[in-house]
């Protein structure tokens, strides 16, 4: 089964170099030269072997193995990439997920539904989760809010600091 891992948002310079916004956790590893990802392209999924990586102003920077120039990658801007999920065998430590498994769970403030999990952002001290409900709300994945994850139900538990929910 594939996952999505990242989008390609632009190209950068003239040698083939993409902008890789991350939809993914574990980055250090699934960007990683060698690494395997796919995106469509006119209509089949093609795969795209990581050639070079790096960060650059919060986004990484990928090349790919036989995309030596603009010409050959500017036509997959806007396209999303996708790795095996298979990749996710990595061992978790305790209270640390997948983005896959918690993407679309539902968010409580104790018995009452906030919104699903659409999107998760790498802050660098911490993920955010972005929760879609009524409102649209930004909330971090630390201790003192999130209480409790389960993955099964689909349910996550939290503690909202003063101000969190704006209401």
């Amino acid at each position: 089964m594939n996952v999505e891992v990242g989008k390609i948002v632009n190209t950068h310079g003239i040698k083939g170099e993409v902008k890789i916004q991350s939809h993914s956790d574990f980055t250090d590893i699934r960007f990683q030269p060698g690494e395997v990802l796919q995106t469509e392209d006119k209509g089949k999924m093609i795969e795209l072997v990581v050639k070079s990586h790096r960060i650059h102003k919060g986004l990484h920077m990928l090349t790919f193995e036989g995309y030596n120039n603009i010409n050959d990658i500017e036509h997959l801007k806007g396209h999303q990439l996708y790795q095996e999920r298979n990749h996710e065998a990595i061992e978790l430590d305790e209270h640390e997920y997948y983005y896959s498994d918690i993407i679309g769970c539902t968010v409580f403030d104790g018995e009452r539904p906030i919104g699903r999990v659409t999107e998760i952002f790498e802050t660098g001290a911490n993920d955010v989760w972005v929760v879609q409900g009524e409102k649209e709300h930004l909330i971090p994945y630390i201790a003192d809010v999130v209480k409790e994850v389960d993955i099964e139900s689909r349910k996550i538990i939290i503690t909202p600091m003063e101000g969190l929910l704006n209401e």
